[in-house]
């Protein structure tokens, strides 16, 4: 992989990631006449959930659905049309977003554009160049790891306007937030817990080990990877992929898991494209990776509860989550009363049908 950093006009950090034969010299300029950066972002407390909410009303006026001859995402090829890349071409970038939901001292956000390619989408990828978005994250997340507002790091993608994305180039996304989630936060706990009670076990590696051995809802197993729909899956059609090796975050993948992971992974997104019949279109999904916060010590024994060995960083398990809202061909899955207002899910599709419909369309 070759890495080339530059800026934008305004400032913003913006990076080349290449394939390591291409010969490309990243020198271009951007040539936009952008003014300073100016965000109002800001993290408030809920007192009575304790959880956080980032509150950015810059965001009103970013970009909504432009016509793709407009789109920012592409590079920049002549001079009428100027966009967020300045290259004429690219194999991966990834630069601090216009419109961040978190900035300065709340965090950070970056955008992660998978291919030039407009009308491509990350399934469309050959393993090479998912594999080169693979190395994209992990650097990311390296170098995440010492921003001093960044506590957890989270790279995912959003596909499809139902989703709610407002960009179609193939792109995605990486939050640094200056806390950690409330999900990652639920996950912690119940990891402590589960040492507890079990004398220093796992809760991942016995989650995959469950899943493993019951194997009616594993969808792809290879031999550094597996891919399940989760026994309690909150989505229609939800999947989750573990890496056989327990590790905290994407720095700590070995060699062999980095080489399986875009086989697995690219066969699981074809697959949720053909969910729904060929005359369904590219199925929405949300897509992202979880990994364990940067904590000290000190706070990740906190989560402790009981008697035993503390809660540690290396008890954390990185795993990505991809799921779609829609539920049939022609119905989604909303966020109603039950699950917008008590955070308790109502699944229409029993996960051992998800599981046995995914695999069923292992094939085109």
């Amino acid at each position: 992989m070759k890495k080339t950093p530059t800026r934008l006009a305004d400032g913003r950090e913006l990076i080349y990631y290449d394939l390591d034969s291409t010969d490309a010299l990243r020198d271009a300029v951007d040539k936009r006449p952008l003014d300073p950066i100016s965000t109002a972002s800001e993290v408030r407390r809920d007192p009575l959930l304790g959880d956080a909410v980032a509150i950015a009303s810059h965001r009103q006026g970013r970009t909504y659905h432009p016509p793709a001859e407009l789109c920012p995402l592409d590079p920049t090829r002549g001079g009428e049309h100027l966009t967020e890349i300045p290259d004429s071409d690219y194999d991966v970038v990834v630069f601090e977003n216009r419109f961040p939901s978190l900035s300065g001292p709340t965090g950070r956000c970056e955008v992660v554009c998978f291919t030039s390619d407009h009308h491509a989408s990350f399934a469309d990828l050959d393993e090479t160049r998912a594999r080169l978005v693979l190395d994209a994250w992990t650097d990311r997340t390296d170098a995440l790891s010492r921003h001093p507002a960044v506590r957890q790091v989270f790279p995912f993608e959003n596909r499809g306007e139902e989703i709610g994305v407002t960009l179609a180039h193939p792109h995605g996304q990486i939050y640094g937030y200056p806390f950690t989630t409330p999900r990652t936060a639920l996950m912690l706990r119940s990891a402590a817990a589960h040492k507890a009670a079990t004398g220093g076990g796992n809760l991942f590696d016995h989650v995959l080990a469950e899943e493993r051995a019951a194997s009616e809802r594993v969808v792809i197993e290879g031999a550094h990877w597996t891919a399940f729909v989760p026994h309690a899956a909150h989505w229609p059609y939800e999947v989750h992929l573990y890496p056989h090796r327990r590790v905290a975050d994407l720095t700590e993948l070995d060699e062999a898991q980095r080489a399986e992971w875009p086989v697995v992974y690219l066969d699981l997104l074809r697959r949720f494209d053909r969910l729904f019949g060929p005359d369904a279109g590219r199925t929405p999904y949300i897509s992202g990776w979880h990994q364990a916060p940067f904590l000290t010590p000190e706070e990740y024994a906190a989560y402790s509860t009981g008697a035993g060995e503390p809660l540690e960083r290396a008890d954390f398990g990185l795993h990505l989550e991809l799921f779609t809202i829609r539920r049939t061909v022609d119905k989604l899955k909303y966020l109603a009363g039950s699950e917008s207002g008590m955070s308790v899910f109502i699944n229409d599709v029993p996960p051992e049908k998800a599981a046995e419909r995914l695999r069923e369309v292992a094939h085109a």
